[in-house]
Order: structure tokens, then C-alpha cells, then sequence
């Protein structure tokens, strides 16, 4: 599958940390994923806003910006928090999946009493927002954003018909 560019972009459900960057935000943490590293919330908030911003601009999707993104990661990890980054395990990209949502996005649906996507939704979306929705179904996460980022998305997809 061919990579596709993703604008920095913020979600509405992102708005109550995206000022001041004191979270992750899902297009960082998309990148992170993209090229393999686990950046942990104590390493970012030891980052500069403007290395967090520059984080969430800087392009990763063709392999040369995936392996320079990777590159200036390590480098400003080093930097920042005098000890290198730690790698992500294998990462089974789900949020690429087009022939079914994924069971775990459908289970938090259930579980925040949302409706669950058909597939027809699930394509409709772009891959920030299936990535989103697959990270905000995880064991662990907070997961008060799910619902919120369920009614943004749906919404602006109602939109553009």
C-alpha cells in the first residue's frame, strides 16, 4: 500500500491539551508508530514546544521522511533526555485494514454505548482517523476520547455528503 501524506492536523477531541502539547498528539503518535519508536510521556514533556511541534509537521510517510524522522527522533531523545529511545515491537497496522473494522474498535463502541462503524464508515474515514480510533480502543488508554472522536468523526464524514 502506498504511503499517504497526512497534514499535521489536531482532532476537536485533542483540544484540551493540543495548545500547550503536554499529550501526544494522535498525528505524532502515528509517526512514532510509522517509524518504529516508543516515545514515553515523561520523554515528551522534557521536549521543547517547538520540537513538539516541529514533531507533529515533519513529514513521515515515504520511506526517506519515515528513516529521517526516525533519525531526528533519536537524535532529540539523545539530546533531551541523555538516553536513547526505546523500539516498538512489531506493529500490526489495523488502521490500514479495508476489508473489516477492527473487533477492538467495535468492543469500545459497545463498551461506551456508541454506535459500532459498518464498514461503509470505516472506509469513509481517513487513516489518521481509523488510527486514532484503533489507539483509542486500546487496553489502557483513557478511553473518554473514544466516543468524542466517534461523534467528531462520523459528524465530519455527514459533512462532506
Amino acid at each position: 500500500m502506498k504511503p499517504v501524506a497526512i497534514a499535521p492536523v489536531f482532532f476537536a477531541f485533542e483540544s484540551d491539551f493540543v495548545d500547550s502539547l503536554h499529550c501526544i498528539p494522535m498525528v505524532v503518535r502515528y509517526k512514532l508508530d510509522t517509524c518504529g519508536i516508543k516515545l514515553k510521556l515523561p520523554e515528551w514533556v522534557k521536549l521543547t514546544v517547538a520540537d513538539k511541534a516541529r514533531l507533529a509537521e515533519q513529514p513521515c510517510y515515504t520511506s526517506a521522511e519515515i528513516n529521517q524522522y526516525r533519525l531526528d527522533l533519536i537524535e532529540l531523545v539523545q539530546v533531551r533526555c541523555q538516553h536513547r529511545v526505546s523500539e516498538l515491537g512489531e506493529v500490526d497496522p489495523v488502521w490500514e485494514w479495508l476489508g473489516e473494522v477492527p473487533n477492538e474498535v467495535q468492543q469500545k463502541a459497545l463498551e461506551w454505548e456508541c454506535r459500532t462503524l459498518t464498514i461503509q464508515q470505516w472506509l469513509q474515514l481517513d487513516v489518521l482517523q481509523r488510527f486514532a480510533l484503533v489507539k483509542l480502543s486500546r487496553s489502557g488508554h483513557e478511553g473518554k476520547n473514544f466516543p468524542r472522536a466517534i461523534r467528531e468523526f462520523l459528524m465530519s464524514e455527514r459533512a462532506k455528503e
